[in-house]
């Protein structure tokens, strides 16, 4: 059995709760938008940030219907971003699927997200979860900031750790952290807990955003996500930052007006693919991620022991592990 299923096994009665609550969120009379919510519906992929909620829920107090609540207000908002992220991206498929901009162009797309970050609020509100909303609604901010950091560092290609960790922080890994904020926060978890969980998913997600880096750079069919497409769309992760910082001022030069001229020339992004892989780039990556991640896990120390307190080392300890 999968970690994933494993987990959805645990928590079987918490997720049937959330799927209620989460589809009656979504609840719309516009017939367009109501088959664009089923077709979206169909597309949930391992429901990672759920569980991430549930769990913190579960390991600070009594899971509830604000938790259940919470968990939907983070999907509506994953979801969201997802669908604008296609948009931005002009990207035709998602977790299999055609996209929504690919099916319903741009305008109808970026509506229907606009109408899952509203039902969001409306939810929250509409009960009174204004803690939820805050720390939600904080990782929102960030997400977009992160977008934004990336598109103006992208211009120059030549960051170091400090910015590249900012941006992940923001984009990738706010989302995480709020996810476990406000599990704990649902469960009226003291303030000091629900920091100590929101820094806990700051660091598991920044060792997410790392492992997928790594994926970029790893040997064709060892994983599913195709290689060099970071390169391809002109992004710098930590692999190629590490092999950058190894070069000479000239070398640098030379691989970064490769990136910016001749991203779309496959032969191009191979040789900078096989590059890292000799400068030790992805060695450097994953000693950070493992670093990461044995942080977090030591945030959990002195929680009483539980089957979800279990379930949460494991989830997090899969998340480097994943194959794709």
């Amino acid at each position: 059995m999968s970690i994933s299923k494993e987990i959805k096994s645990l928590l079987k009665d918490d997720f049937a709760a959330f799927e209620k609550v989460f589809k009656s969120a979504m609840n719309t009379d516009v017939a367009l938008l109501d088959i664009i919510l089923k077709y979206l519906y169909k597309q949930k992929g391992k429901q990672m940030r759920p569980m991430f909620v549930m769990l913190s829920a579960h390991i600070f107090g009594e899971i509830n219907p604000a938790t259940y609540r919470a968990a939907s207000l983070i999907e509506l908002l994953h979801t969201a971003t997802l669908i604008h992220d296609d948009v931005v991206d002009d990207s035709n498929e998602r977790r299999g699927f055609l996209s929504l901009n690919a099916l319903w162009k741009n305008k109808i797309s970026v509506l229907s997200g606009d109408f899952l970050l509203a039902k969001g609020l409306l939810l929250s509100m509409d009960n009174h979860d204004y803690q939820l909303l805050q720390i939600v609604s904080k990782a929102t901010q960030e997400m977009s900031e992160g977008e934004l950091l990336q598109i103006e560092k992208a211009r120059r290609l030549d960051i170091d750790d400090a910015v590249y960790f900012e941006i992940i922080r923001k984009k990738t890994a706010s989302l995480i952290a709020s996810c476990c904020a406000v599990g704990a926060a649902s469960v009226q978890a003291s303030d000091e807990d629900v920091e100590k969980m929101r820094s806990f998913g700051e660091k598991v997600g920044l060792a997410f955003q790392i492992k997928d880096d790594i994926f970029d750079f790893k040997k064709a069919g060892a994983i599913g996500k195709p290689r060099g497409i970071d390169i391809k769309e002109q992004k710098m992760t930590l692999p190629l930052i590490y092999m950058l910082n190894q070069m000479s001022i000239s070398e640098k030069k030379r691989v970064i007006r490769t990136i910016k001229k001749d991203h779309d020339k496959p032969e191009k992004v191979q040789e900078i693919i096989d590059q890292v892989n000799i400068s030790g780039g992805i060695e450097y990556a994953e000693k950070k991620m493992n670093a990461l991640v044995e942080e977090a896990l030591a945030m959990l120390q002195g929680q009483k022991a539980s089957p979800y307190l279990n379930a949460m080392t494991k989830l997090v300890i899969y998340s480097i592990q994943r194959k794709k």
